[in-house]
């Protein structure tokens, strides 16, 4: 086991490791337009992705469907919190059209919280898988699913839609859970993990780095998810998306990011995805 050095998030600014380019070019401007056609919502934007300039050049999004409000209060995440709208019954028509537009060959859909909702969205995740297969059957479909709070029948329908790969992000390690999303369970996490496998699908999840953990949590995080029937697994670092949120204990070395990959695989993910600037949905058509 190794322990590379970090460079403490608190009292230096972003190492050149964390530099993105700035979202231009044609692609780019189209897949907006998109958006804002269809009044569609993206975790790329709500969520402040350092990669939107990357994934959506090449013509690619992550939709975020049941609106942009969440119920939870993870102190790590940028999109906004509160008491959500009623959700649009056609949103699953709309975020169909718009990738048959986009001619995209894999679709990630992802959804805010919606714990007041007595199904918890779970029918308009099914929906909208059901309609992105019937206007592209050739499209192949991630859902990064929010936690069910072991609404187990919420989860059978989510994932019952036809999708080839269900992700559920554990986010962080056991004992920051408390810290990182108070209104979650690593247990219950894990549980759900393990049931969508049972049902078949190929699963995944993510951790983000840099807020504490040690390198040996960070390992028994994998050995935890492996045991619990996870296929892929992607890692990268926190960053802050304002004041209000966590700070950032550490910049992880992308050395460490290139050891955890080793490790992951050795542990039997069928594939890892671990750099600083990777994201659950980033290159996510590899995953297959």
């Amino acid at each position: 086991m190794i322990e590379l050095p970090v460079v403490d998030g608190s009292k230096k600014r972003k190492p050149d490791w964390l530099r993105v380019k700035l979202p231009i070019g044609e692609n780019y401007r189209r897949v907006r337009a998109l958006v804002d056609q269809y009044n569609l919502h993206t975790i790329c934007q709500s969520g402040h992705c350092p990669n939107m300039g990357e994934c959506w050049g090449a013509g690619t999004a992550t939709f975020m469907i049941l609106g942009n409000t969440c119920t939870r209060s993870c102190s790590f995440c940028a999109v906004k919190t509160g008491r959500p709208p009623e959700y649009d019954e056609d949103e699953p028509k709309r975020v169909a059209e718009a990738i048959k537009l986009m001619q995209v060959k894999h679709a990630v859909i992802t959804s805010v919280n919606r714990d007041e909702l007595a199904d918890r969205g779970a029918e308009i995740w099914y929906q909208t898988v059901v309609n992105i297969k019937g206007m592209s059957p050739g499209t192949t479909i991630e859902t990064l699913i929010p936690d069910v709070k072991g609404h187990w029948p919420a989860l059978e329908r989510m994932i019952s839609g036809g999708q080839e790969v269900v992700s559920h992000n554990m986010e962080t390690v056991d004992r920051l859970y408390r810290l990182v999303r108070p209104q979650a369970k690593y247990e219950r996490s894990l549980t759900q993990i393990k049931r969508t496998k049972e049902h078949g699908k190929r699963t995944k999840s993510g951790i983000m780095l840099g807020l504490g953990e040690t390198t040996e949590e960070v390992l028994t995080a994998m050995d935890d998810l492996r045991t619990h029937g996870c296929d892929v697994l992607t890692l990268g670092q926190y960053l802050q998306p304002t004041k209000m949120h966590l700070a950032v204990e550490a910049f992880i070395h992308p050395d460490q990011f290139a050891y955890y990959k080793e490790e992951g695989l050795q542990r039997g993910f069928d594939f890892v995805e671990s750099g600083p600037l990777v994201r659950s949905s980033y290159h996510a058509e590899r995953h297959l």
